[in-house]
């Protein structure tokens, strides 16, 4: 779609810009949600860079007027959007707050925020803290034009999954994507940072993503500057049961300072926590509509899913925001927040459908027969054709018809060899890890060791 201005005008009363879904939840009530920004663009191949370079807006136009400028983006012009799914969160709008108010370059910072509240009872995500004219330099004041909220009741909540689709449908053809959770604080010129790392990948493909560290002793009061110098990196996955069945499931993630200096760190997992990318990760491998209720799992579908488009994984090498767990001093309030299974008895029996749905598209569940979960609109929720899943397990130890992982998989992946030797394959167009060249399948190197 053609790019006229930044930042993007969202009008929720232009019903050209709209479309009507069903509710995942029950199939039957209907929703207006915005429209899709694109199809997926990769073809069912690799993308080209040519391809790539068509998505990604700058700031500022060139002297033609052009909003589209590729990599002759200047890199403090390129552009973000900041997807951000909350559930009756009262730490959202301070969430917001600090990303446009410590960016370096808070103009082209453009949130999308589902906002699934009780009116009465939960403020709103873009709603200041105090009023404009009385404090107009808060975030909310200064860049109110920035912020697009999609407000959904918050007893039709089915789960991250279904708000994270609808916060993929707010993009707009920004130059950068992310995703945290609504309870983050970010560090000082955080997004030169994670833009400078993302870069230094030399992978337009690059998916730099984690578990985030807890936000105690974490950022300087004064200066907003990060005290650590250690990151989490994901690669602590196995099964579990439970009553959607067994799947894979992130584990504590070790953290440590990098192993590998001057560039983030490739690792096997995607994390739904905190993800950054180039703005065509959303248009490729969009959010599926039809898994409601669904909590663990998501990671898996989407991190899959990628990996057969093209895209690789990484850990930040520093860490440009924190999370606010339930932990130490913010045990308390945090406990108060609600969380979406308080609707579970209204949307019983969803959930485990649509596990199987998941498991299915990402192969996970060989041992259910196709005809036993949804199949609609694989074409857009599927697979890319650049690998397949059966790659993926084989390379990192994951045996999904016995439900078995090779245990261990972090002294490969955290002391820096899988980046090492999977860095020598990545394609000259930094187009992402070339795995027809990589024939490694990891095996443990500890059995028995706990």
């Amino acid at each position: 779609p053609e790019i006229t201005g930044w930042p993007p005008v969202q009008d929720a009363k232009d019903q050209s810009r709209m479309e009507e879904i069903m509710h995942p939840g029950d199939g039957k009530t209907p929703m207006m949600v915005p429209k899709f920004w694109s199809k997926p663009i990769h073809g069912g191949g690799l993308m080209t860079r040519e391809v790539a370079m068509k998505i990604g807006t700058c700031a500022t136009p060139d002297d033609k007027g052009n909003y589209v400028r590729g990599d002759g983006c200047p890199l403090d012009e390129r552009t973000i959007y900041f997807a951000i799914a909350s559930y009756r969160d009262f730490q959202c709008r301070q969430t917001v707050e600090s990303a446009f108010l410590r960016a370096k370059n808070p103009k082209r910072i453009r949130v999308g925020v589902v906002d699934q509240i009780v009116h009465g009872e939960d403020p709103g995500c873009d709603e200041p803290m105090e009023p404009c004219d009385t404090n107009p330099n808060q975030a909310l004041c200064l860049y109110a034009n920035q912020v697009d909220v999609f407000e959904m009741r918050a007893d039709m909540s089915v789960g991250p999954v279904f708000a994270r689709h609808i916060g993929h449908r707010l993009y707009r053809g920004e130059y950068y994507y992310t995703q945290s959770d609504a309870h983050v604080s970010y560090t000082q010129n955080w997004d030169a940072d994670i833009i400078q790392q993302m870069e230094a990948t030399h992978n337009d493909l690059a998916v730099l993503t984690t578990y985030l560290t807890d936000v105690q002793g974490s950022i300087e009061p004064e200066t907003y500057k990060s005290l650590r110098n250690t990151r989490p990196i994901m690669c602590n996955t196995d099964y579990e049961g439970g009553p959607q069945g067994q799947h894979l499931r992130h584990l504590s993630q070790p953290e440590r300072i990098p192993g590998i200096h001057g560039s983030p760190q490739m690792e096997p997992y995607w994390a739904a926590g905190y993800s950054f990318s180039r703005g065509h990760f959303v248009v490729n491998v969009p959010y599926d509509l039809y898994q409601p209720m669904i909590f663990q799992g998501e990671e898996m579908s989407i991190g899959i899913r990628g990996f057969t488009v093209g895209y690789d994984m990484y850990a930040p090498e520093r860490s440009v925001c924190f999370h606010h767990y339930a932990v130490g001093k913010n045990a308390s309030t945090r406990n108060k927040v609600p969380h979406f299974w308080e609707n579970a008895d209204h949307f019983a029996g969803t959930g485990k459908r649509a596990m199987k749905r998941l498991l299915g598209i990402v192969h996970m569940n060989p041992e259910t027969d196709k005809s036993e979960w949804l199949h609609n609109d694989e074409e857009l929720y599927g697979l890319g054709g650049v690998r397949t899943p059966e790659k993926f397990y084989e390379t990192f130890g994951i045996d999904v018809r016995n439900k078995r992982t090779e245990h261990h998989l972090c002294r490969f992946v955290d002391k820096g060899i899988m980046h090492n030797e999977f860095n020598k394959v990545l394609r000259s167009d930094g187009m992402g890890v070339d795995y027809s060249r990589i024939d490694y399948q990891f095996k443990d190197p500890a059995v028995g060791e706990p």
